[in-house]
């Protein structure tokens, strides 16, 4: 039976729209003076390191799938969620959500982790049996990279900044919501994915044995 895949409905403008929307705010936001809320938040490195990141899955996907596979339609509903949680982050800061709405970040932390994790999960976890260890592995790599987060905003901005005084006490909630989030992540994938392992079960299934089924 094949592997279960990623949606493929989703158009490629998809994915390059929030590309094009998060590059283009965090230009505006290291370039353009005088706008103080993105005074002291690392917006330069963030130029560089959030395309990165955002491209980093969809070049793995075309380097090793598309080799193997060169007829695989590419996943692009799965790239869009991964690089979701990119566009949320920098309009947060565009729009000023951080300091106007004390939730926010919170939120933030939550939803961009579930998105982040539910496009990875759907790439990855087809393989994966049974189905608790779908979501454990999807958890478990949501807490991980919640930490390489922190660690990463500690380093570039927070040792330096106005947010030193309350960053143990944010990066431990960070974390937490974080995992919570890809928590649900892998629930949701392994919803998805099991309904579909069942889909093609069923469309798999011997014609001469269903009309005996059929009937008794």
């Amino acid at each position: 039976m094949p592997l279960p895949r990623a949606p493929r409905g989703c158009p490629v403008w998809v994915p390059a729209l929030i590309l094009v929307l998060t590059v283009s705010q965090l230009a505006i936001a290291e370039w353009a003076p005088g706008i103080d809320r993105f005074a002291d938040k690392a917006f330069g490195a963030r130029l560089i390191a959030y395309p990165l990141m955002m491209l980093l899955i969809p070049a793995l996907w075309w380097l090793v799938v598309k080799r193997r596979r060169p007829d695989e339609p590419p996943p692009y509903g799965a790239f869009s969620l991964i690089m979701l949680g990119f566009l949320v982050d920098v309009t947060g800061n565009s729009l000023d959500l951080y300091d106007s709405l004390v939730w926010w970040d919170d939120l933030n932390h939550f939803a961009n982790w579930c998105f982040l994790l539910t496009g990875i999960g759907l790439l990855i976890g087809g393989p994966v049996r049974p189905g608790w260890a779908r979501v454990l592995l999807i958890a478990g790599l949501g807490a991980i990279l919640a930490i390489g987060w922190e660690l990463g905003e500690w380093y570039t901005f927070i040792r330096h900044g106005t947010e030193i005084d309350t960053a143990y006490e944010d990066t431990l909630g960070d974390e937490t919501l974080g995992t919570l989030g890809a928590l649900l992540a892998g629930l949701l994938v392994q919803t998805v994915l099991h309904r579909r392992e069942r889909k093609q079960g069923h469309s798999l299934e011997d014609p001469a044995e269903s009309a005996s089924h059929a009937g008794r």
